[in-house]
């Protein structure tokens, strides 16, 4: 039997074996494929990841013999040698999960330095402050990933020695300073964990690889995993290269670019960061300020800044200017990935003695304007098709596009209040209270407060804290710092490296221009124009023109589902038109009683009423607001067709909160406060998910399936007399149906009612009848409901809750533990649940469809705007999707990429 492979070298790859080797494997075996400058290498597969946790997080003896093999065949090929006297072998350890996951997972840098190899270093490159300053980095990111120490106490350290030698950065210390860092991260190494820096480089290497799989596991990944819907069970590959070095010199410097400007889309000139003589994660890390790539980004950057072209050149040099072969050389390579990926690229490279070294590329996160920006344009390039324009752009990043952005003429108020510029890192607008912690951030946004993290610098342990906030500002990092990169992939509005910001998190303040603000003060951010403005800006609802008009069609016309919106007003189906909306897939008539005091209490006259009489009174007094509510609907949809369910929440859900209001309701019906008290006491169920509810109602109360019956048609009949060419057809919707005789029961209701209204107005207006499927006995007797039901729509809420057997609203409180636990990847909420739910629904449309051939399927839950769903919803042929208004994009997007991927 042939055994199983879990390592492969770069040329074994490509970057179809993405599942197998990750993102970052896959595309450096693609790019030495292209015989692009990559170094020499290795990629542990994410099926040996995960079968280290099978294996209860312990290393296989077949997956450690190949590693063992493939790092001999790594030495021999590069002519060096772990731990060797003479010509040592240096590696980088990286993780690379197939979905790009920036920050959240762990790397090891300068694998392989130990007492003796870094004196050989030193000796080979003639260079001291090299040798050690690797070494030193090497321990300390060793003992943080690999041993769990904290981070903070070696930079303490480094701080400590800067202040000794009174210099600012870590540059400015030499090597005998390294040489002492060393000293001191080893001491504390021995003293934290009672054993010596490990000198074995094999050793290093097991450690660090497993360190690597564990990272998967740690709390950022896992946050990160569930806010972007990755499975738990893909795991990550684990990347072993040959190490280069940006850190031996002024030959020598390293650096992050994009093919195109992942802020805005723009390609003017080459854009990206570096620095001189250091290692990656210096760039990253925002502990120093980058320099430009290109001479025009670094011209541009000056001006921005005041600085003069004299002082830029001296200080600021890009990369064009300083190392114009290597800039030469990342032009060819950019130019060579973006034509073969047929997508903007992010790249990290090294420069080792003026050679270019590329250590990794992939599809570059990007904000939402900047996505459709660079879609287009390619497009315009004959660098993509319109379906691979389609396929870049991420579904629910349209949902950045949707949201407030600042009023100009409030920003032209408020021009002197601008206390700070840094860098426009993630464009759009957040005002809020200043916070100094990702843990206040999140505690803050539980209790339903607006605030704005502050931070020196972002770290990957933050993303908590980060998402809950409204805006980010950082005082250190440059436009791909990590707080940048993660604000741009998660959508929040972020401002990065304002320098003139003194922040003091220990007293939680910061000062700018001699002015302190406290967690008291309210500032606004524009992550548009990197402005931070006292106080709170207004805002304006964003508008859609432009790139996504142009890229909404390109989905329009690809997609097959067609998608309406949930609406309650007139105002919600007036907003979901302008963002593409082909009808309402859902009014939920309940949702019409709470616009004003006199609804509320003509509902709640219903509630209580205790005979027909009274019920009359409520229904006769709530008809003629219905009635208007729903001509409002049909007059913003101009025509489009229009699904109205009728009342579906058990009645108790509308009693009166407080005794004014009892009153209030007992005189209006000219009954006691004591039967208003006994009618609610009477309403209450042990289970109402599952009591007095839907079409139960209409059952039990026929006459509000009348009163409603009514106010639609009348409704609709209004708005044809109108608009004689819309020619509307009602689609009365019956919900929490599980029998088909009630159903019947039901629809017999609203045909008797229906047709009199319509004969008295001497029309031959058509409607049709339907019901939401929404209890597993209903998708189970489908097909003997599609003898009544002219159209289905899924409530994928409650399937989903009757399913499970849990509560939507309590489930909340155990269903961190399944993930944790790993018994669910996903919140089966907010993603179908295709196992189980999408198995009824598939098997209730087919079974629908073999009664009624010509039967109308939609979904109108939560999950009609969730991409994941959607595709799901394409494969088994249903025809629409109903989301909320903002979600339609987002919805029209979804179906035209689930259209493209089952082709």
């Amino acid at each position: 039997m042939t055994e199983k492979k879990y390592v492969y070298k770069f040329a074994e790859g490509n970057a179809n074996m993405r599942e197998l080797l990750g993102g970052k494997g896959a595309n450096l075996a693609e790019m030495k494929s292209l015989h692009l400058p990559v170094p020499e290498g290795y990629t542990i597969t994410t099926e040996a990841c995960i079968k280290y946790y099978d294996d209860g997080e312990k290393i296989s003896d077949d997956v450690q013999a190949q590693i063992d093999e493939y790092t001999k065949w790594l030495e021999e090929e590069t002519g060096m040698k772990l731990g060797d006297p003479v010509n040592p072998l240096l590696v980088s350890v990286r993780s690379g999960a197939r979905a790009s996951m920036p920050g959240m997972m762990d790397t090891i840098l300068n694998l392989g330095m130990n007492d003796e190899v870094v004196k050989v270093v030193e000796k080979k490159s003639g260079n001291k402050r090299f040798a050690y300053d690797s070494y030193r980095r090497f321990v300390m990111m060793f003992g943080d990933v690999v041993m769990g120490l904290e981070k903070a106490e070696f930079e303490k350290m480094i701080d400590a020695q800067k202040a000794k030698k009174g210099v600012k950065n870590d540059i400015d210390l030499d090597a005998d300073d390294m040489e002492e860092l060393t000293r001191q991260f080893k001491a504390y190494y021995q003293e934290k964990l009672g054993e010596a820096f490990p000198q074995d480089p094999h050793v290093q290497l097991n450690r660090a690889v497993a360190a690597v799989f564990r990272s998967w596991n740690n709390e950022r990944a896992i946050y990160y995993r569930k806010m972007n819907d990755i499975p738990d069970d893909w795991g990550t590959a684990v990347s072993v290269v040959q190490m280069v070095f940006g850190n031996m010199g002024n030959d020598c410097g390293t650096g992050v670019c994009f093919s195109r400007n992942p802020a805005t889309g723009d390609h003017r000139y080459f854009y990206g960061e570096y620095l001189i003589n250091a290692q990656g994660e210096d760039v990253v890390s925002g502990a120093r300020t980058p320099q430009q790539i290109s001479k025009a980004g670094s011209q541009e950057w000056a001006k921005e800044r005041g600085i003069t072209e004299e002082e830029r050149l001296e200080k600021y040099p890009s990369l064009e200017e300083t190392m114009p072969e290597a800039y030469h050389d990342l032009v060819t390579v950019r130019d060579t990935l973006e034509k073969h990926y047929h997508d903007m690229q992010d790249m990290e490279f090294t420069i080792q003695n003026g050679k270019l070294y590329m250590l990794q590329c992939r599809n570059g996160k990007r904000t939402a304007n900047a996505a459709l920006q660079i879609a287009v344009d390619m497009v315009a390039e004959g660098l993509a098709t319109k379906d691979q324009a389609l396929m870049m752009v991420e579904p629910k990043q349209l949902d950045n596009l949707l949201h407030n952005q600042f009023d100009p003429e409030d920003l032209k108020a408020k021009k002197g209040d601008i206390i700070t510029h840094g860098l426009a890192a993630a464009p759009g607008a957040g005002s809020g209270t200043i916070v100094f912690t990702a843990a206040e951030a999140e505690a803050a946004a539980k209790a339903g407060k607006k605030v704005v993290l502050v931070r020196l610098e972002t770290s990957p342990e933050d993303i908590k804290g980060m998402a809950a906030a409204q805006a980010i500002v950082t005082v250190r990092g440059g436009m791909t710092s990590h707080a940048a990169v993660v604000a741009r992939g998660m959508g929040a509005c972020c401002v990065s490296g304002c320098g003139e910001l003194q922040v003091d998190e220990e007293n939680k303040t910061f000062t700018v221009n001699g002015e302190t603000f406290t967690e008291k003060d309210t500032i606004s951010v524009d992550g548009t124009t990197g402005a931070v403005y006292r106080g709170e800006v207004k805002q304006i609802p964003a508008k859609i023109s432009g790139n996504f008009a142009t890229f909404m069609g390109w989905a329009d016309e690809r997609r097959r589902l067609h998608v309406r919106t949930n609406a309650d007003t007139p105002a919600d189906a007036r907003r979901a038109v302008e963002f593409g909306a082909e009808g309402v897939g859902l009014v939920r008539t309940e949702h019409m009683f709470f616009n004003s005091a006199e609804r509320i209490k003509a509902i709640r006259m219903l509630c209580v009423a205790q005979n027909s009489e009274q019920r009359k009174l409520a229904l006769d007094t709530l008809e003629p607001y219905q009635t208007e509510d729903f001509e409002g609907i049909y007059e913003a949809m101009g025509g489009r067709p229009v699904t109205v369910r009728l009342l579906d929440p058990p009645l108790h859900e509308f009693l009166p909160k407080t005794d004014e209001e009892a009153k209030d309701v007992a005189a209006s019906l000219g009954i006691t406060v004591a039967d208003v008290e006994a009618a609610a006491a009477s309403l209450k169920e042990f289970n109402p998910m599952m009591g007095h509810r839907g079409c139960r109602l209409d059952v039990t109360y026929p006459e509000i399936g009348v009163m409603q019956t009514r106010a639609i048609i009348n409704a609709a009949l209004h708005v044809n007399a109108k608009h004689p060419d819309w020619k509307i057809v009602p689609e009365i919707m019956i919900p929490l149906v599980g029998e088909p005789k009630e159903l019947e029961y039901v629809a017999d209701i609203i045909r008797k009612t229906a047709d009199k209204v319509i004969a008295d107005n001497k029309s031959d207006m058509t409607y049709k009848i339907g019901t939401m499927i929404e209890i597993p006995r209903a998708a189970l007797l489908a097909d003997q409901i599609a003898k009544t039901a002219e159209f289905f729509s899924f409530g994928t809420n409650d399937l989903t809750q009757m399913t499970f057997g849990f509560s939507r609203d309590d489930a909340g409180k155990f269903l961190g533990d399944y993930y944790s636990k790993h018994i669910y990847d996903f919140d089966p909420f907010a993603h179908v649940d295709q196992a189980g739910v999408g198995q009824l629904i598939e098997m209730a449309a087919k079974k629908g469809r073999s009664t009624r051939p010509d039967l109308h399927l939609g979904v109108c839950g939560e999950h009609g705007g969730d991409p994941a769903s959607i595709e799901f919803f394409n494969k088994i042929g249903l025809d629409y999707v109903s989301c909320s208004p903002y979600r339609v994009p987002i919805a029209r997007l979804a179906a035209a990429q689930a259209a493209i991927k089952q082709g």
